[in-house]
């Protein structure tokens, strides 16, 4: 078994996901995104976000557990540079979810991408810390090498498991709200208040 070298393990595993659930299922940039895609798009179209985000952030959390991390106590500019784009890309996406019930846009508009998602969990706040808070806190330190990359690719494991049925049920919230909002005024107003959500969650970048 893979936990058989690090005998704490279980116990840390219990605690890391239960850390990475209430992460996963609170309001955050990627689950409001599936919220107003599935309002917006149905279900079937948010795919590719929501497996987009399960396959980025478990390999952001694997990265940063191997030692990428270490890079921006070398390069200190990169991490400022990233919180920058980080914030554009978010006001970029709350435009283009917003648009997506625009009547100019009607046809051409289309929702977040398996890529845009995947790459985006390296300019998301609440990933990164969610990441980094988890490796700090249940990664064993002073294990030999091969014990520390087993126990990083099952908290790795552990976070796709989780990530994806939690997108899956805001996505499901966002597809359920939509048969409630036929009335265009209404349905602008969730649309903006989300946007908005995404809007505000810039703050912090910068906190």
């Amino acid at each position: 078994m893979l936990w058989q070298t690090t005998p704490a393990l279980p116990e840390q595993l219990l605690a890391f996901s239960l850390f990475t659930l209430a992460g996963a299922v609170t309001p955050g940039p990627n689950n409001t995104i599936s919220t107003l895609s599935g309002a917006t798009f149905g279900f079937r179209r948010t795919l590719p976000q929501m497996l987009g985000v399960s396959v980025g952030y478990p390999l952001m959390l694997a990265a940063l557990g191997l030692g990428l991390g270490e890079v921006f106590k070398y390069v200190p500019w990169l991490h400022n540079a990233m919180r920058y784009v980080g914030a554009a890309f978010l006001l970029y996406l709350a435009w283009k979810l917003v648009r997506a019930n625009a009547p100019q846009s009607a046809g051409t508009a289309r929702p977040v991408g398996f890529f845009e998602a995947f790459f985006f969990q390296w300019l998301n706040p609440k990933a990164w810390s969610i990441a980094l808070g988890a490796l700090a806190a249940f990664t064993t330190p002073g294990l030999p090498a091969n014990d520390f990359f087993r126990e990083v690719a099952i908290f790795t494991l552990v976070s796709a498991i989780i990530t994806f049925p939690s997108l899956v049920l805001w996505c499901l919230f966002g597809v359920a709200i939509s048969a409630m909002l036929k009335d265009e005024r209404k349905r602008r107003i969730f649309n903006y208040a989300l946007a908005a959500i995404l809007v505000l969650s810039i703050a912090a970048l910068f906190i």
